[in-house]
Order: structure tokens, then C-alpha cells, then sequence
């Protein structure tokens, strides 16, 4: 094959070499196990460096799928629910996928409702961040679950992002709307003070006298 991929045909080696050296090119295999075998003429470094590219740009674009886990009891009280709640809240807004496993005990191995309304419960509580990706369903002596995020890593990180710059455009304005409130306090006191210090004096009867 030619440069541009243009079928040059059958060739002996020889003849092969002497064209990729007339273009000033290499005699790439780029498919050894043909019958004959299948070559092309090709500047070999500018193939290499283009290919590193296109791979340094995929690995760019692909998302990276991060999976959490957070574990519960059937019987877990009111205060360890909200807490673990915040954690799977705060998972899902990063964008990464939250597996959640409910661990039996005893006798609770009996009782998988438990677990079940457990999970079902916890999937309506974020229902605005995550769905349901997989099922509720019974492994061994734990129930399983897993939740997926509705917005994607990349999007996750942009608003995170976004509320960081937020809250430091607000930080940043309220210290300067303290030291502005400090200046203007420092340059009016001298003026006040002399003020009061005048209305005292002319107050003095025998001075108005």
C-alpha cells in the first residue's frame, strides 16, 4: 500500500524497500499474518506519535466509574440512618455509583423485609440524585443494592467546581465589605469625636455667657 493507502500490489521485498526509501518513508507490517503479507509505506514516527495522541485523548474522555459502598443493619436507628444517608447524598453528588449492602444477623437472616423496605426507603430518600441501577436482591447473609448517580462524574465535578468559586466569591466579599466597614469607621472617628467635643463646650453656660 501507498502513503495514502493507494494499492500498490504485489511486490518482492527488495522492490519494497527501494520505494520507501525513493518517498523517504518507512516499510510498515501492519498486517503480518496476510498471505502475502500486508505493508505500507508510512512515515513510522509520525504514525507512532499521532497513535499516542489519539490514546492520550481517550483515556482524557473516558469516565473513570467509582464505586462506594455504605453499609446498614434492618434495625438501624433514626440518628446512624442520616448519617449514612449523608454519605450515600454526598456520593452520589460526586458522581460515583453507591453500592449498598445490608447486613443480616441471627435471626434478621429470617426477616429479608427488613432489608428490603430498608433499601427501598434509602433509594426514595435521594431519589433527585441516584436511581435504582440494581435491584435489591439477597447475597449469602447481606442484601444488596446499588444506586447510580443522575449526573455524570465530569458534570459532578463542574458544578462542584462552580460551588467552590461560589462560596469564595462570597467569602472574599464579605471580608471586604468588613474592611471597608473598618476604614470608614477609622476615618469617621477622629471627625465624630472633635463634633462631640464641640457640642459639650458650647453647652457651658458661662462660656455662652
Amino acid at each position: 500500500m501507498g502513503p495514502n493507502g493507494e494499492t500498490v500490489g504485489i511486490v518482492p521485498t527488495a522492490d519494497a524497500l527501494r520505494l520507501a526509501q525513493e518517498a523517504d518513508l518507512d516499510l510498515v507490517e501492519i498486517a503480518p499474518q496476510g498471505k502475502p503479507p500486508v505493508c505500507k509505506l508510512m512515515d513510522y514516527g509520525k504514525f507512532k506519535y499521532e497513535n499516542a495522541q489519539k490514546a492520550r485523548e481517550a483515556r482524557r474522555n473516558q469516565t473513570n466509574v467509582v464505586i462506594k459502598e455504605m453499609k446498614l443493619r434492618p434495625k438501624i436507628d433514626a440518628h446512624d440512618y442520616e448519617t449514612k444517608k449523608g454519605h450515600v447524598v454526598r456520593f452520589l453528588r460526586a458522581g460515583d455509583k453507591v453500592k449498598i449492602t445490608i447486613m443480616f444477623r441471627g435471626r434478621e437472616q429470617h426477616r429479608p423485609e427488613l432489608g428490603f423496605r430498608l433499601l427501598q426507603r434509602l433509594a426514595e430518600d435521594v431519589t433527585d440524585l441516584g436511581f435504582i441501577e440494581s435491584s435489591p436482591k439477597q447475597d449469602g447473609r447481606n442484601m444488596i443494592m446499588v444506586l447510580g448517580p443522575h449526573k455524570k462524574k465530569a458534570d459532578a465535578r463542574v458544578d462542584q467546581q462552580a460551588d467552590k468559586d461560589a462560596k469564595a466569591a462570597t467569602r472574599a466579599a464579605a471580608v471586604a465589605d468588613e474592611q471597608a466597614e473598618r476604614d470608614a469607621a477609622h476615618a469617621a472617628g477622629p471627625v465624630a469625636a472633635k463634633k462631640e467635643r464641640g457640642r459639650s463646650e458650647n453647652l457651658d453656660p458661662e462660656i455662652e455667657a
